[in-house]
């Protein structure tokens, strides 16, 4: 205990002295701008300025420009969003009561990877979203279509086939129409592919054919 005293003694008049001369510092009017570490230097405007150690501190001003006042020995702290941190130290030995400095701080970029945004919040909401849409189309592919449907109807007259296998058939269709407009989405003759069934020679020799092998029947 008798060899405790003695030290504690020291260390409380050292912080007495440190604290004594930290009052015999004579402030600084601290001055100057914030600008950016570019070829093309531009302001920097509202940049954090911060004195370490100590809860002080201002902003720069619509130009960059700052003024306050510190001690000798203090570190000046500068942040601003988007750029790295940058450090300004007042030297003890300053005697003066004014210190310019101009402070350039560099970017700070930070590379994310890459995020794909979807407008559905689900993959259920994808498969709603996506039987609810509709096969876009224009004033030819319609009258083409009806064209075709026409066509369609006068050969299976010719046949004998009735309308409800027509119906049928056209239900299988419209299928076919959805799962295309997946695929040929985004190109320029997607409206073609679409209605290619309608108008494809080879589409209407496999429709006869499956009405000869009765192919809608079987499905009754």
């Amino acid at each position: 205990m008798k060899i405790l005293t003695p030290v504690i003694s020291l260390l409380l008049l050292f912080t007495a002295v440190d604290d004594l001369q930290a009052q015999k510092k004579k402030p600084v009017q601290i001055s100057g701008i914030v600008i950016t570490a570019d070829t093309v230097s531009q302001f920097i405007p509202y940049a954090n300025i911060t004195i370490k150690n100590r809860k002080q501190g201002t902003i720069t001003n619509s130009e960059g420009f700052f003024s306050f006042p510190a001690l000798p020995g203090d570190t000046i702290v500068f942040s601003a969003i988007g750029f790295k941190k940058e450090r300004l130290y007042i030297p003890d030995t300053l005697g003066q009561t004014e210190y310019l400095s101009r402070v350039a701080m560099r970017r700070d970029t930070t590379v994310l990877e890459e995020v794909t945004l979807y407008p559905w919040p689900t993959p259920e909401r994808f498969k709603e979203e996506f039987l609810k849409t509709k096969v876009p189309t224009t004033e030819d592919d319609i009258a083409m279509r009806n064209l075709a449907i026409q066509e369609l109807k006068a050969r299976a007259a010719e046949m004998g086939y009735s309308p409800e296998e027509l119906q049928d058939y056209a239900i299988m269709q419209r299928e076919g129409d959805i799962y295309n407009y997946g695929r040929y989405q985004g190109y320029s003759d997607g409206g073609a592919a679409i209605l290619g069934s309608l108008t494809n020679p080879f589409a209407w020799a496999e429709f006869f054919s499956a009405l000869k092998r009765g192919d809608f029947n079987k499905k009754r």
